[in-house]
Formats: C-alpha cells, structure tokens, sequence
C-alpha cells in the first residue's frame, strides 16, 4: 500500500509539473469526476470492510493477508482518486518554485516522495505494534473504520469546491 500510494503521488506530481492538475482547478466538470470517483471508491471500500466485519475473529486471527499486487492497486486508486491530492499539487509546489526552473518542481516531488517512503512505513510499523490490541476490539473497530470511509465517501461526494 505504501508503495501504491508513493506512486500515486508520483503521477500526481508528474501531473502537477505537466500543468495537468490546472484542469482540477479550471474545470469543475474534471474535480466533480475525480471527486464522485473517489467518493465511490472510498465507499466501496467501507461496504466492503462492514460486509467483511460479520465474521467473527481473534486475536488468532488466519484470514489471508492481501498481497503486494492487491495492496499496491488499493493505495494507488485511493491517492489517484483523490482530486485534494492534485490540488495539493498544484496550489503548494509553485509557490516553492523559482520561476523559470522546473528542474526545482522535481526535486520538490522527490522530496515529498522521500518523506512519504519514510514516514508511512513508520506507521505502518507502529499500527503493527498496536495489532494485538486492535484485533481484541476488532468488530467494533472494523465497523468504525467502515463507517468512516463510507462518510469520508459521502463527504467527499457532497463537498462542495
């Protein structure tokens, strides 16, 4: 999932550098897209997370873990469809950038990539950590969880530019 989302940045930020997340900005049509896809998605995934929230686990739990290529395909489509990303993108880099040297705008991405594959492998392992306590308060987590993507999603679809 790291992975996933640092490449979702990635082509965020090869957007950005491109002038393509100008048209997030100028075309309320193109965020509305990216915002309803996003929103679906991120709902998806809530129903998803409740529907699998009605079996019973513990702390021993053996369901599989997902693998590489599902986990990349989950934080790539979550960072991808999340217009605030290419927003981000393009309102904050430029204001670091000395006009007339793109080369900067790169390196600002690649620094912002660096700190992504520091700090969320960091969570990850702290998450990782606290797994033993979690899985004890599983249920009612899993349906706090869902139901915060599936209001994320709801937010995301009724926010307003």
């Amino acid at each position: 999932m790291v992975v996933g989302i640092t490449l979702g940045c990635l082509l965020w930020g090869v957007a950005g550098l491109a002038g393509l997340t100008a048209l997030l900005q100028a075309s309320e049509l193109a965020y509305d897209v990216v915002r309803w896809l996003g929103a679906a998605y991120l709902m998806y995934l809530g129903a998803k997370a409740l529907w699998d929230s009605r079996k019973a686990t513990s702390p021993e739990d053996t369901r599989p873990v997902p693998g590489a290529a599902a986990s990349l395909r989950v934080g790539l489509l979550t960072n991808l469809l999340n217009p605030k990303v290419g927003v981000f993108y393009l309102s904050l880099l430029p204001q670091f950038m000395p006009a007339g040297e793109p080369a900067w705008g790169a390196a600002l991405v690649a620094i912002h990539l660096g700190l992504g594959l520091v700090w969320l492998p960091l969570l990850v392992l702290v998450a990782d950590r606290a797994r033993a306590f979690l899985l004890c308060q599983r249920l009612l987590l899993d349906r706090l969880t869902a139901s915060v993507f599936v209001g994320l999603g709801l937010t995301l679809a009724l926010d307003a530019r």
